[in-house]
């Protein structure tokens, strides 16, 4: 699924609910780069975790 993510795609990770929205800023193999609202740029593996998509109005 992290395959079909795109920048500037919203997500949110499913363990960490606290880091708020996520928007995608790169995805390049196995790494996801997301900018959470409250956790600031993170690099996801995502061979570990599967973010979940989020699609707003």
């Amino acid at each position: 699924m992290n395959a079909l993510l795109e920048p500037g795609m919203f997500v949110r990770h499913p363990a960490r609910p606290d880091w708020g929205l996520g928007q995608v800023q790169s995805n390049t193999g196995s790494r996801v780069t997301v900018n959470f609202e409250h956790a600031g740029k993170v690099v996801i593996d995502s061979t570990q975790v599967t973010l979940e998509p989020v699609f707003l109005p």
